[in-house]
């Protein structure tokens, strides 16, 4: 935990989720996504008239990692406008533990910051592993 500070993942979070489309839910969601060289991707929520066509910010910053070629992750930061942090939905829990369990999962809300390991949050994970 960052002992209330912002820090440089939350900030780029909240910049995202300033870019969210939700005319929907009007719940706007930004993540920060760090690769284990420090790299840090970013995605915003895309909701659609079509609500199952909906993207996450935490699945959109993903796709961006992995567009640029990043494989290996740290840490994710999720920022709301919730009074509670909010825990990523279990799909982008599951496409998050595609790249490992051992990912530290912060989410920020206005009242607060709580903090998981992915493997905590996704126990019993089917990954690749469960394949062979």
């Amino acid at each position: 935990m960052r002992c209330g500070l912002t820090d440089s993942l939350e900030t780029a979070a909240r910049t995202a989720q300033q870019q969210a489309w939700a005319p929907y839910s009007n719940f706007r969601v930004g993540a920060a996504l760090e690769a284990d060289d420090g790299t840090v991707f970013t995605g915003c929520n895309v909701e659609n008239a079509s609500y199952g066509l909906t993207i996450c910010a935490e699945r959109a910053a993903l796709v961006s990692a992995v567009t640029a070629g990043a494989r290996r992750f740290r840490r994710v930061v999720v920022v709301t406008d919730s009074e509670s942090p909010a825990a990523p939905c279990g799909a982008c829990r599951q496409v998050l533990a595609e790249f490992g369990t051992g990912l530290q999962v912060e989410s920020v809300g206005k009242g607060g910051r709580r903090s998981w390991m992915l493997s905590q949050l996704l126990p019993d994970a089917f990954g690749p592993e469960s394949l062979g």
